[in-house]
């Protein structure tokens, strides 16, 4: 019992949000908005991206909205939990964020038994855990939902759709991406899809792109619904081979040029010819291709989610810049990773010389992901 007059010193918990999804999902657009609505409630906010190598597109993107980010470069959340925490303590620094919110790899599961329990069991004094929720794109739940009919296989092998499936299982609350862009008959469908495959999970629909129903997410940010409940029964085998089959290729390159050069325009331009290369030339099947242009302070973002979308504008420079562009590539294929890579990088080259710009540098990184092994990992309940 405290002595009268005696202060009791409680830590400011961090409200820790989890968005997952498959590679393409719209994850980072999504974060962006909730990011932009808790800033404009008057919540400091930091945002924790992950990828399984250095140089995302998405840790710029989201630099250049002017959101303090941190990046977990090299493993999953999953096998850099260490990274992860020290990540978010240096985003506490100078202030503990009210949210911190939270982008696993998209070819990641079993993030409630490696993540968020191990937040909660081991570092329950400082974070909140959020609801988690994961993000559905609908290009992908038509076709590997639907793998029954061979006429909509979705080109990836078996082992990258039991990742896919497992995201969904394990789902506290479950986001239809691309609300935009659906008829009512294709959200039935999907809706119905996704309650055999999690049955009495909610599933809400939205866009990132427009906005619609982040204030929806938000309200199961804060509800009180449970969070980490759905630990999964999952194969590691199974899991390894799905995320084997993916190829990775992160590649920066330097550019300088003499004359203006349009950034949105390159960014389109340089994802378009990369998709058609790898389309033209391989069975290769595109699961997210990303593509940034910085120059004169601005940046225009462009990217490709499957082979059949069209080539899209993630964020807009509505400018041109002449001197010093930095180009990054995010590419995420099913196909041979050094392919995809000498793929990068013609495309580069031949682009900076369409450009009539000298390319002073370029650096890639290729590789398959490794076979996922946690930090931790809960099998039960604390």
């Amino acid at each position: 019992m405290n002595r009268p007059n005696q202060k009791t010193k409680t830590m400011k918990k961090t409200l820790f949000v989890l968005i997952g999804g498959f590679l393409g999902a719209g994850k980072t657009t999504l974060i962006a908005q909730l990011a932009k609505r808790y800033a404009a409630a008057g919540k400091r906010v930091g945002i924790i991206t992950n990828d399984q190598a250095a140089d995302l597109v998405d840790t710029n993107n989201l630099r250049s909205q002017g959101f303090d980010v941190g990046e977990v470069a090299g493993a999953c959340f999953c096998c850099s939990f260490d990274s992860l925490v020290e990540t978010a303590k240096h985003l506490s620094e100078q202030q503990i964020p009210d949210v911190l919110i939270a982008e696993p790899v998209g070819s990641c599961t079993d993030l409630v038994a490696t993540v968020l329990l191990p937040l909660q069991q081991l570092l329950g004094d400082r974070f909140e855990l959020a609801p988690f929720g994961v993000l559905l794109k609908p290009s992908h739940g038509e076709r590997i939902l639907a793998a029954e009919d061979s006429k909509l296989r979705s080109g990836f092998s078996p082992q990258a759709e039991y990742i896919f499936r497992k995201q969904l299982e394990e789902a506290d609350y479950l986001m239809i991406g691309r609300q935009d862009q659906l008829n009512e008959s294709q959200t039935e469908s999907l809706r119905k899809a996704l309650a055999s495959v999690a049955p009495n999970v909610p599933v809400i629909c939205i866009s990132p792109k427009t906005g619609a129903g982040v204030d929806e997410v938000m309200g199961y940010v804060e509800s009180p619904l449970a969070a980490g409940t759905r630990r999964l029964d999952i194969d590691y085998d199974t899991y390894a081979d799905g995320e084997a089959d993916l190829g990775w290729v992160n590649l920066t390159a330097t550019l300088t040029t003499k004359s203006p050069v349009d950034l949105d325009r390159l960014a389109t331009s340089l994802v378009a010819s990369i998709a058609s290369r790898l389309v033209d030339d391989t069975t290769a099947q595109i699961a997210h291709l990303k593509v940034s242009v910085l120059g004169d302070g601005a940046q225009a973002v462009a990217n490709k989610v499957s082979n059949l979308a069209p080539v899209e504008s993630g964020l807009e420079a509505n400018r041109s810049a002449v001197g010093v562009v930095q180009i990054i590539v995010n590419a995420r294929v099913a196909m041979d990773p050094g392919i995809l890579e000498v793929a990068c990088r013609d495309c580069v080259t031949t682009i900076a010389s369409d450009e009539q710009a000298s390319l002073d540098s370029m650096i890639a990184h290729s590789l398959r992901p490794g076979r996922p092994t946690p930090t931790h990992r809960v099998t039960s309940p604390r």
